[in-house]
């Protein structure tokens, strides 16, 4: 398998489950802002939609979207501490978390990450929104290790990456205190920690 990624983009999110697996997997940069891999090859030949994480698998065929790419691997390589299987209600409550965080915090990032957006647009509006889908984590994480209680699930992997952003997207959690100890408890997995050293973040 090869995945594609770009730094500190919610790629890493893909990374690390791999890494959650033990899976062998080679990995190549893509640059976003010309659509060049490291090797220099078109980045729209492999995934045509020209984001990040595509993931070409032993028969060449490509799989690309965060949460379906996270499930096949888990489903795949029968990883169901991190994702329970077909049948177990505890199965579609870990999907609804990784889809929350690919719709809800990780699209309501994108207009922060825009430079056309102007900044007090960014303040009065987009901040809050995110703030708000924080909030509502803060308070499903009270008393627990992780979002699903107190094992270690797929949507904790892109939960941890959009929170990776949050500083340089100049939004404020001091008041989350459940949030600050679940990334802080999180940057102390093996996974995570193997995965940020890969990309140099």
């Amino acid at each position: 398998m090869k995945l594609y990624y770009s730094k500190g983009a919610c790629s890493l999110a893909v990374r690390i489950i791999i890494h959650e697996i033990g899976v062998a997997c080679e990995f190549e940069s893509v640059n976003l802002q010309t659509k060049q891999t490291e090797k220099g090859n078109d980045y729209f030949k492999i995934n045509p939609k020209g984001s990040v994480p595509a993931l070409v698998l032993e028969n060449k065929k490509v799989l690309t979207e965060n949460a379906v790419i996270q499930q096949y691997l888990a489903d795949t390589h029968k990883a169901s501490h991190l994702l329970p299987p077909l049948g177990d209600l505890k199965r579609y409550h870990v999907l609804e978390w990784l889809n929350f965080a690919g719709t809800d915090l990780h699209k309501s990032c994108g207009p922060l990450f825009n430079s056309n957006v102007p900044e007090n647009i960014k303040e009065e509006v987009f901040r809050p929104l995110l703030k708000k889908k924080l909030i509502f984590v803060e308070k499903q994480l009270e008393q627990k290790a992780y979002l699903m209680g107190d094992e270690f699930t797929l949507p904790d992997s892109y939960v941890f990456v959009v929170l990776r952003w949050l500083a340089s997207l100049k939004v404020d959690i001091s008041d989350c205190p459940n949030l600050q100890r679940y990334f802080a408890h999180l940057k102390e997995r093996k996974s995570i920690q193997q995965a940020l050293k890969e990309e140099h973040i």
